[in-house]
C-alpha cells in the first residue's frame, strides 16, 4: 500500500498543480481581460437595445411648412433616405464621403426655406446637415437633408459624435448598417445619451476631422 500512496500522490500533486494553474489563468483573464473585448460587447448589447425601437425609413410627405422637432428634422419632410447601391465595403474604406458629397445651393436654399429658416443663416447657427451621414449610405436627397442647429445641445456637434460611434461600431462588425441608419434616423439623440462621458470623450479625439472618412 505504501508504494501505492507514493506512486499515487505524484500524480495527485500533477492534478492539483494544473488545476490550480487553470483556475488562476481563468482568474488573470478575468482581470485583465482586453478593454476592446468588453467595449465590443457593450456597445453590441447597447445597439442591440436601440435598433430594437427604431421604426423603417419612410417617405417624404411633406415639402413646405417643416418644423424641427428640438435637435431632430420634421419626420414628414425628412424621414431620411439612402444611397441604394451603399455597402460596409465600400463605406468603411477612408475617403468614401468625399467621392459622394454634393448637395448643390439651390437646394440647400430650398431645404432652408422649407423649415422657415432665412438662408445663409448666422455663421455656426446651423449646419445643413444629413440625418443619415453619408458615412453610414445616407444620400443628398431632399428626404435626407435638414436645418441643424448648434444650440441649444445636443446640436449638430453631439451627432457628429453619434455618426462617428455608429460608422464605427458598423465597420467593426457590431452593428448591420441597416440597423445603424434605422437608429440615427429614427431619434439619433437616443443613442446619443446612451454612450458615457468616457465614450464622448473618446470619440472626440478619435474622430477630429471628417476629411479621411
Amino acid at each position: 500500500m505504501k508504494s501505492a500512496k507514493l506512486i499515487l500522490r505524484p500524480k495527485i500533486k500533477a492534478v492539483c498543480g494544473i488545476s490550480a494553474g487553470v483556475v488562476f489563468l481563468c482568474w488573470f483573464y478575468a482581470f485583465n481581460r482586453p478593454a476592446a473585448v468588453d467595449d465590443g460587447v457593450e456597445n453590441r448589447r447597447r445597439l442591440d437595445e436601440l435598433a430594437a425601437q427604431s421604426p423603417p425609413l419612410g417617405a417624404r410627405s411633406k415639402t413646405a411648412d417643416c418644423r424641427v422637432n428640438g435637435p431632430l428634422p420634421d419626420r414628414e419632410c425628412t424621414p431620411g433616405s439612402v444611397f441604394p447601391n451603399a455597402d460596409k465595403e465600400k463605406i468603411c474604406v477612408d475617403g468614401y464621403t468625399k467621392t459622394v458629397r454634393n448637395v448643390p445651393v439651390s437646394l440647400k436654399k430650398k431645404i432652408y426655406k422649407a423649415y422657415g429658416i432665412t438662408y445663409p443663416p448666422a455663421f455656426g447657427g446651423y449646419e445643413l446637415d444629413h440625418l443619415i451621414p453619408l458615412s453610414l449610405g445616407g444620400n443628398n436627397d431632399a428626404a435626407n437633408l435638414f436645418p441643424e442647429a448648434a444650440a441649444p445641445p445636443p446640436g449638430f456637434r453631439e451627432k457628429d459624435v453619434v455618426e462617428n460611434y455608429l460608422r464605427r461600431e458598423m465597420c467593426a462588425g457590431n452593428i448591420s448598417l441597416d440597423a445603424a441608419q434605422g437608429l440615427i434616423a429614427a431619434d439619433w439623440v437616443k443613442v446619443y445619451e446612451s454612450l458615457t462621458p468616457e465614450d464622448i470623450t473618446t470619440l472626440k479625439k478619435q474622430f477630429k476631422s471628417w476629411s479621411e472618412i
